[in-house]
């Protein structure tokens, strides 16, 4: 049990060394501000936010970091990935036509209970890093492991996002951005892009669908003569984009398995997900499994069966966006395929505790009690007291200090219905447990919720569960949760953040 204490925190009878962070958009934590010197059986040790004022700080050079990010990303897992996602993201990850993102929020649930332990998820987007960030803010997206931007031309790790520079190189050769922007301006049915889309390896245009074959024609010629090795790539009935001819969704993506298995740890299966033309490249590397989703355009389907329909690794999905990533995950037997979302409470059957099941079905009933769609009964009450620790603790990321079974528990039966009818949403990232003895873990993930469109609210989370004393069956025991505001996702107002 944990005895409260305004020193040194004991858990199970042992002194428990805490070290407090800044808050940070990153689970890759900085330095701790704290350090308390306290003996300590084996290795027991656990991490909370803290918006205590710094006292001590550990500078870090920018190098150190950006190599810091990039290791961390490769040896997240102590060995290979059980299985690598690799996903476009509009119209195939993320659903523009679903207001609600309930098939994005399904995914979300699934891969934080099933997959983020031991699994890796990769983004590959035509956006430029600009774009990128902007449909962060849009939708209830994940973090990815590593993502793949501006049309396979930009590689970055991490939180941070460091690039990688081997790829860099390699996209060097044989390109000179200069003599392409001479080129294409003697184009005139090139209509130039956005300048966020132009990117070092990537000039990007506008051009009809009438017009784009015989511009791609002419201009692979005279930028050949030229003496550039380049690659033409139309998509979406529209863009056209200009890369190195070593560039690319499959070959970034080639570039990365051949770096995980110069490691050993190259993935047990990877998926390959897309909708368009740029996603093309993907469904040709040797031995990934692929999905187009159902919603996939003209151009992709006539790749495929141009080139692929007899490969029993690719399918065309009968769902759209990332239902059809679930439903390639269970056509291929990738691992388990039903979303916590999708789940009822005859449905769960657990085997083992699961501190991140655990989190991610907290928080989906707390979405469910706010917009009214579970009923409003003493009975979930009875149960949040329960699964409570009595001498809990929540620290609210105004720093207000809460009690888990009495001040939160009224918080959450006051807040029933407050959302009901309106745009709001809850999904939890990058949950990982760490056991830190043998009935109990510290869990940190991001929680966030979203009140309609670009309002987001984030808060980095530590909680202590505990296996003591209950069965499978009753779950976890929450018996610590303290949690910090995200830099740049703080409160929102006149939106009432509960936990």
């Amino acid at each position: 049990m944990l005895i409260r204490n305004p020193g040194i925190p004991i858990i199970n009878n042992f002194p428990v060394l805490l070290l407090f962070v800044r808050p940070s958009s990153s689970l890759e934590f900085p330095p701790p501000l704290y350090t308390f010197s306290v003996k300590i059986p084996t290795t027991t040790a656990f991490c909370c936010c803290s918006a205590t004022p710094t006292r001590t700080r550990t500078a870090l050079s920018s190098s150190h970091q950006n190599k810091s990010d990039i290791v961390t990303t490769m040896n997240r897992l102590s060995g290979p990935a059980r299985l690598m996602i690799v996903s476009d993201l509009d119209s195939t990850m993320v659903d523009h036509s679903d207001t609600e993102n309930i098939s994005l929020l399904r995914f979300n649930a699934l891969w934080e209970t099933s997959y983020r332990a031991n699994s890796l998820l990769v983004f590959s987007t035509g956006r430029s890093p600009t774009l990128y960030k902007e449909l962060r803010k849009e939708k209830p997206m994940l973090t990815p492991d590593i993502t793949i931007m501006s049309v396979g031309t930009e590689i970055t790790y991490g939180n941070s996002m460091v690039p990688d520079d081997g790829w860099v190189e390699i996209l060097n050769h044989k390109w000179d951005r200069k003599i392409v922007t001479e080129e294409t301006s003697k184009f005139p049915e090139l209509k130039l892009q956005s300048e966020t889309e132009q990117r070092p390896h990537k000039v990007s245009f506008n051009v009809t669908k009438d017009k784009a074959q015989d511009v791609m024609k002419a201009l692979a010629t005279r930028l050949a003569e030229r003496g550039l090795d380049v690659k033409i790539i139309y998509s979406g009935g529209v863009d056209l984009d200009i890369l190195p001819q070593g560039a690319g969704k499959g070959q970034a993506l080639a570039y990365l398995l051949k770096k995980f298995k110069g490691e050993g740890k190259a993935p047990n299966n990877t998926l390959v997900c897309g909708d368009s033309g740029n996603d093309a490249e993907l469904f040709s590397i040797p031995d990934v499994y692929g999905v187009m989703v159902s919603n996939a355009m003209e151009e992709l389907l006539q790749w495929h069966a141009a080139n692929a329909k007899d490969n029993p690794k690719i399918i065309h999905a009968t769902e759209r966006c990332a239902a059809g990533i679930i439903q390639a995950i269970g056509h291929f037997n990738l691992g388990p395929h039903i979303s916590p979302r999708d789940m009822g409470d005859t449905d769960i059957k657990m085997e083992s505790f699961d501190p991140a099941f655990e989190v991610v079905r907290m928080q989906l009933f707390v979405e469910r009690w706010r917009r009214a769609e579970v009923i409003n009964s003493e009975l979930f009450m009875a149960h949040l007291k329960v699964v409570a620790h009595p001498t809990g603790m929540f620290y609210h990321p105004s720093g207000i200090e809460r009690t888990l079974v009495a001040d939160l528990v009224d918080d959450v039966r006051a807040s029933y219905g407050d959302k009901q009818g309106k745009e709001y949403r809850v999904w939890v990232d990058q949950v990982i447990p760490t056991q830190i003895a043998s009935d109990l873990w510290l869990v940190t993930y991001k929680k966030w919720e979203q009140y309609g469109t670009k309002k987001q609210s984030s808060c980095l989370t530590s909680a202590v569960v505990s296996s003591k004393d209950v069965s499978v069956e009753e779950g976890l025991t929450w018996v610590h949760i303290q949690q910090t505001w995200l830099d740049g996702a703080g409160p929102i107002e006149g939106e009432k953040w509960i936990i």
